[in-house]
């Protein structure tokens, strides 16, 4: 057991290092690096916000950012974080059958518009056909092509908390919510995403419809571009 706040702090003088050098340097806010070394972790946004932090800071002062994270763990998470996090897993399991109702209706629907579709085509084809055959139906090469999403994730097994915000732990949330085997996959659009994970092996994860792997059922935050992912 040691001193997260104190630890940090002694890493960071023994380096020379000032808040405004190491704000710009792994960009999370001055305040929020001097509420790790005093420890005041209720500043922090949420809880998946100072595990990132702290894994961040840590080994931007060369240290190992993985053991502070399970000091921050073996000592301030508690059971009621514990009991909050299975109460959202119970509204989501009880949310499901509502979800998978909507499903099976939107299902039936798109079933049904495919269906007039065909219909519609065949009886086209058939009357261009006998109205005039030397038609040749000529390919749309315009036709406009559909980029992936940036980041988009389904749940394997097991259920996962995702927080994804534009570019930096600062930016604004585009996603913030717990999916589990069962869900629909969820598909965020941008140029950049700090993404938060507390079980990424629980996921499938695609990177501009690319097959991604993060490993690790601990909690980790990463950077999405458009060329892959790398550790925030």
């Amino acid at each position: 057991m040691f001193e997260i706040g104190n630890s940090l702090r002694e890493a960071r003088i023994r380096r020379g290092i000032e808040f405004p050098q190491a704000e710009a340097a792994i960009k999370i806010r001055g305040k929020y690096l001097r509420a790790l070394e005093e420890e005041q972790f209720e500043l922090l946004p949420a809880e998946t916000y100072v595990k990132g932090f702290l894994r961040t800071y840590a080994e931007y002062l060369g240290l190992d950012g993985q053991l502070y994270v399970d000091e921050f763990n073996s000592r301030f998470v508690t059971g009621e974080d514990n009991e909050a996090r299975r109460a959202r897993t119970r509204r989501s399991t009880t949310a499901r059958p509502q979800r998978r109702s909507r499903r099976t209706e939107t299902n039936v629907v798109l079933i049904a518009l495919a269906a007039i579709a065909i219909f519609t085509v065949i009886v086209i084809s058939a009357w261009k056909t006998s109205g005039n055959p030397a038609t040749v139906t000529k390919t749309n090469a315009n036709a406009p092509h559909v980029t992936p999403a940036l980041f988009s994730f389904t749940a394997l097994h097991g259920t996962t908390h995702v927080i994804a915000r534009n570019t930096s732990a600062t930016g604004a949330i585009r996603y913030d919510g717990t999916v589990q085997k069962g869900d629909s996959a969820v598909a965020i659009r941008g140029k950049r995403l700090w993404v938060a994970i507390d079980s990424p092996e629980n996921l499938r994860i695609q990177v501009r419809g690319k097959r991604m792997h993060v490993p690790g059922l601990r909690p980790r935050v990463i950077l999405v571009t458009a060329t892959g992912w790398r550790p925030a």
